[in-house]
């Protein structure tokens, strides 16, 4: 890809670029806020800034905002009139900026266009699709996992656990504490890492609060199934208050069948990271348990046979107030010819959304694969997993959802699950304190008035 200079004489580049990394940039021709602050992370961003001047002659100011700010700064530079030219967002802003005038559909659809919406992750895309195109620019994203020792459902000749009865069967057939737990499920009712866990779960089986018009209320029919679903995960986990700590540490010790956790976990699996180490063996740089883990992405429920993958995708948005043609040219470059660099800022949980270009439909997903993930040794991902899981990970962005996305209603959704009353009414549940129909009146009575 190719882009026109702005007709900046050669030797004024390097002062530019010097200029354009700096703090408070004033020659900088774009602004990008982003909300990767880490200075490592920022450090990577600035390079792609740098490669993207050297090409197009277009200065960019890299600009860290901090994502619990985003929103609050974002209203703030629109009232004002000094809205950035890119903003790196959530999936969150996406349609509610649109709707507000903060973000350019056109303009971003047009750059989908020129890159090819057939190269994007499906699923990435119609989370941000508008009713004449899309909201932002997918960029990348994660999907949850279903994280399971493929060598003991092996030897059991079990199946993957990528429905709600194949993760009972194998539950069936490896629980077997304390020695070895069946699951190690989300309970502590005040931890955000249950209710993603549980959203994951009653996507799957196509449950929902929400609709079109707002507030809908649980199904009773799916949300039962959910409901009986989560307390046998639960029954076959340890006694207590668990959560991402818990599954993780008893996973890294064999202790435990299946647990559901983020793609960060990839390179602590590998033995990469001291301080979260496998402790399968004595050797805590192992790569045992990697080579030994399995990942299902998209997970089905009886009431929904297709199931769903739950995601966070980050999207590039072109603002009302950017200058649009060197706004697209930026976005452009960073997923095409600086698309690698863009996802080597955090690789494990940065997954390719694009997949590739028309003349290689995988050239991204193979680069991404070359990259080194870890933090105390590195290492690439696909030296630590095998092809049919790289594409498990990668593929389930094709199918990736969440509640309200469909419906224009995410905002509703996140308060719904922020409030944390599924988390508290499903706990009442497993505890045997209330019966599955009671549990599903009391989450849409309490819910109703959110």
């Amino acid at each position: 890809m190719t882009f026109t200079p702005k007709g900046v004489p050669a030797l004024m580049l390097g002062t530019a670029l010097a200029v354009s990394l700096g703090a408070g940039s004033a020659l900088a021709d774009i602004r990008f806020w982003t909300t990767e602050e880490q200075p490592e992370r920022l450090a990577k961003q600035q390079e792609m800034a740098a490669a993207f001047e050297e090409q197009s002659g277009i200065a960019v100011e890299v600009i860290p905002v901090s994502e619990s700010d985003l929103g609050t700064r974002a209203t703030a530079a629109f009232a004002a009139g000094d809205l950035p030219d890119v903003i790196y967002h959530t999936l969150q802003y996406a349609l509610p900026w649109v709707e507000s005038g903060i973000l350019d559909a056109e303009a971003a659809t047009e750059v989908i266009e020129m890159l090819g919406p057939d190269t994007f992750a499906a699923g990435a895309l119609e989370m941000a699709a508008t009713e004449d195109g899309y909201a932002s620019v997918p960029v990348d994203g994660w999907t949850q996992m279903l994280v399971y020792r493929k060598d003991l459902f092996e030897e059991a000749g079990l199946e993957p656990p990528t429905t709600y009865g194949s993760v009972i069967a194998a539950i069936e057939a490896l629980h077997n504490p304390p020695e070895m737990f069946g699951f190690v499920a989300a309970t502590k009712v005040d931890e955000n890492f249950m209710s993603q866990v549980l959203e994951h779960v009653f996507l799957a089986n196509g449950a929902t609060p929400v609709g079109p018009d707002g507030f809908t209320g649980f199904e009773e029919g799916p949300t039962i199934e959910v409901l009986e679903f989560y307390k046998a995960i639960a029954e076959a986990s340890p006694p207590g208050e668990l959560y991402w700590d818990q599954s993780r540490t008893l996973y890294f010790a064999g202790d435990a069948a299946m647990i559901i956790w983020s793609p960060f976990i990839l390179d602590e699996l590998a033995g990469l990271r001291d301080s979260a180490p496998p402790t399968i063996n004595d050797d805590p740089t192992s790569s045992e348990l990697a080579s030994k883990t399995g990942i299902v992405t998209n997970f089905a429920g009886p009431s929904n046979p297709d199931g769903a993958a739950w995601a966070d995708i980050r999207y590039f948005g072109i603002t009302a107030d950017a200058d649009i043609e060197a706004a697209q040219d930026f976005i452009r470059f960073s997923m095409d010819d600086g698309y690698t660099q863009t996802l080597s800022i955090a690789p494990e949980g940065k997954f390719p959304v694009r997949r590739g270009t028309a003349e290689n439909p995988s050239e991204f997903i193979d680069a991404w694969a070359t990259l080194p993930v870890g933090v105390d040794r590195k290492a690439p991902l696909g030296d630590l997993y095998a092809q049919e899981m790289i594409d498990e990970i990668v593929g389930g962005l094709d199918v990736a959802q969440r509640w309200g996305v469909a419906d224009g209603q995410l905002a509703l959704a996140s308060k719904i699950i922020n409030s944390q009353a599924i988390n508290r009414v499903v706990r009442e549940f497993i505890d045997g304190r209330i019966e599955a129909a009671e549990a599903v009146a009391k989450m849409n009575d309490e819910l109703s008035g959110i």
